[in-house]
């Protein structure tokens, strides 16, 4: 067992469950101090997109009770909460058609610094347009999202298989620009990534079960573990702060980080 690698491992679940979540690019992220620490992961990425599921596990524990009260509803025949799901699916479809055509060019040419700078900067600007525009909310709920805007945000999520441009950033966004409150878009962000990041891990774990050696699976569960504990942290914190404040600070962050890497690079 090679500790160091180990450690690093550790280290990147700390970073991708601290800011999956948050509107500044997790696979950013994990590319930019993959890089510093020089953790080499496999050829198909699978650490990167595996150790996403500890995150997404934080949102179902968090959420367990409103999953379970949907799922309930849903088995029930409750209109709202089969209208609800019906949406989350709608606005998975289109991430699953584009990730499946463009997945080897997207891990092949667009997993570099100087990709994940560029859109954190032009994610940056985008999200200071978005706040700057004060656009009539129609939906306060997320549960309570229609037809339309799902496909909107469904859309606009498949922005985020750039890395560097946030897939939380994206569809919170979206969901603003589509008519939802910031708490809504937040939330329905959270419900979105469930099924979107379950299907893309385990699409890349199908594909790339040859590379899966004993090491590369013990730092796949040491940052899942990390993953998870760290998301727990950051998703309650996330919906809070978005209910008092804008996303502008998020937008400095990106614009700050991006030009530091550029001119590194």
């Amino acid at each position: 067992m090679d500790i160091i690698s180990v450690l690093k491992a550790l280290f990147l679940g700390f970073i991708e469950g601290l800011t999956e979540f948050l509107p500044i690019s997790s696979t950013g992220h994990l590319i930019l101090f993959g890089h510093l620490i020089d953790f080499h992961s496999d050829s198909g990425r699978v650490f990167e997109v595996v150790i996403q599921l500890g995150a997404i596990l934080a949102v179902c524990w968090l959420y367990r009770k409103k999953i379970i009260n949907l799922l309930h509803g849903f088995i029930s025949g409750d209109y709202h909460a089969r209208r609800f799901a019906i949406n989350v699916f709608i606005a998975f479809i289109p991430a699953v058609v584009i990730g499946v055509i463009a997945v080897d060019f997207i891990k092949q040419v667009l997993f570099s610094p100087s990709v994940v700078a560029s859109a954190l900067i032009i994610g940056a600007l985008l999200i200071f347009a978005v706040e700057a525009k004060n656009f009539k909310v129609q939906t306060i709920e997320a549960t309570n999202i229609g037809f339309k805007q799902a496909i909107v945000i469904g859309l606009v999520q498949c922005l985020a298989m750039i890395p560097g441009t946030s897939r939380s950033g994206a569809t919170i966004i979206g969901g603003m620009l589509a008519g939802l409150s910031r708490k809504a878009a937040t939330e329905f962000s959270f419900f979105l990534a469930i099924p979107t990041m379950l299907g893309a891990a385990t699409y890349d774990i199908f594909r790339n079960v040859d590379v899966l050696t004993s090491e590369n699976l013990l730092n796949i569960s040491v940052g899942f573990v990390t993953a998870f504990i760290a998301a727990l942290l950051v998703v309650k914190a996330m919906v809070k702060f978005v209910e008092k404040h804008t996303l502008k600070v998020f937008a400095w962050y990106r614009l700050v980080l991006g030009s530091i890497i550029l001119f590194i690079c």
